[in-house]
Parts: C-alpha cells; structure tokens; sequence
C-alpha cells in the first residue's frame, strides 16, 4: 500500500441552485459539504518542510464554494460533488482520490441528514 496524505474539510455550509421539483428549482437550497481528498505525499514531512509538498486546505473549500458556478442549476447534488471532484482533480495532479458528502439541510424534519457521498479516483 503506498503512503497518501488524507487532508479534509467537513461541514461547509453552501447554497446551491439544486433540486428536480419545483419548488426546489428557484432558489438556493443549503447544503452541508464535506470534502476529502487523497493526495501523494514525500516520504517525509520535516520541521521545515515547505507547503508545497502539501497541498492547501483552502483549496478544498473553495472547490466547495466559490468554485461552483454561480447561478447554476444542478439538477441532482450528485453533479455538484462531481463538480467539486473534478475541480480538485485539476487543480493537482497529486490529487488521487476525492470523496464529498453532501447533506441536503432543507429537507431534514428532525435533524436527520439526508444526503449522498461520491468518492472518484483519479483516471
């Protein structure tokens, strides 16, 4: 099994343009995202070893936020987490795996969460 670093940002709060009925395909719905991702790592991290040989947290939620378009409508949450993949997967070629959890916040009735998690490999 080779080494990875495992970086991960839970429980960012998105409004996303998403839904299939019509009442969901106006405006934004809250979603709770979550976002893990597998990278390579050196074969050590020292004292003083640069943030190059890792990769910034911040780009993970900014896959999450800022980088979904705004205005667009995703018709299932499932999209938005392969946006959010492909996004990581782009911004480097470290990146070997990516896993989000999405929870859709609007349609709980007793603080459950309803959602989904994509995991992709890089190909």
């Amino acid at each position: 099994m080779d080494d990875h670093l495992r970086l991960e940002v839970h429980g960012l709060e998105v409004l996303v343009l998403t839904g299939i009925y019509s009442e969901e395909t106006h405006l934004p719905q809250p979603l709770r995202i979550s976002v893990t991702a597998d990278l390579d790592c050196p074969p050590r991290f020292a004292h003083d070893t640069p943030l190059a040989a890792s990769k910034n947290y911040l780009d993970l939620k900014h896959a999450a936020t800022t980088a979904l378009p705004a205005g667009q409508h995703f018709t299932l949450i499932e999209a938005v987490a392969d946006h959010i993949c492909e996004t990581l997967f782009l911004q480097d070629a470290r990146v070997r795996r990516v896993e989000v959890k999405i929870v859709k916040l609007a349609i709980a009735e007793a603080g459950e969460s309803i959602g989904m998690t994509l995991v992709r490999h890089r190909r």
